[in-house]
């Protein structure tokens, strides 16, 4: 008798003695930077298997720093095919951003919110550049990030476990190798 007294007594204690280092390391993960933030709430609450959950954090966090960069390129920009180039990569990259969210809401999957620190100190760096540099650096920064980006997506499309980040990623792919050979084709111009 008093071992099940002790049993009904300790075990639920246990329970919530752990249910409360749970929300402690939430919250401890919210601390950290948003993708950061975003990957352990994603690992700790297991909606999708970790790769889908992955890509998708990773996926938001490029995709909310190549809108920002886009909306900066508009500004500064002088060249029309880099105004250009910047608005369509707004304009698609907000529309992806949208879509992903959607699915991430269907699928409890945290994205972050806002750019990290690094990114928005980059930001800065080069908002305080101008005319040529600006544009040449801005251009070879999206040749690379969409290099990589292909790269991740194409992965993805063929590799992520969850069927609708799978079908997201797939459906992205043609519109970040127009974004590319764009971005190549200014690049080549300069």
């Amino acid at each position: 008798m008093k071992k099940t007294t002790f049993f009904a007594v300790v075990l639920p204690g246990m329970w919530l003695l752990l249910s409360c280092g749970n929300n402690n390391m939430r919250s401890n993960a919210r601390q950290a930077t948003p993708a950061d933030s975003a990957e352990a709430i994603n690992n700790a609450e297991k909606t999708v298997d970790s790769l889908s959950a992955s890509f998708a954090v990773n996926a938001a966090d490029d995709g909310m720093m190549e809108v920002a960069l886009g909306k900066l390129a508009m500004e500064k920009a002088i060249d029309p095919r880099v105004k250009a180039f910047a608005a369509m990569s707004v304009n698609d990259r907000t529309r992806g951003n949208e879509r992903l969210k959607l699915i991430a809401e269907k699928w409890k999957i945290a994205l972050p919110s806002t750019l990290a620190t690094a990114s928005q100190k980059h930001l800065e760096r080069l908002s305080k550049k101008s005319g040529k540099r600006f544009e040449k650096e801005y251009i070879g920064e999206m040749v690379d990030s969409h290099d990589q980006d292909l790269k991740d997506f194409n992965y993805a499309a063929n590799n992520l476990g969850n069927v609708s980040l799978r079908e997201w990623a797939r459906k992205a792919l043609p519109v970040l190798m127009v974004h590319l050979d764009s971005a190549r084709a200014i690049k080549n111009a300069q």
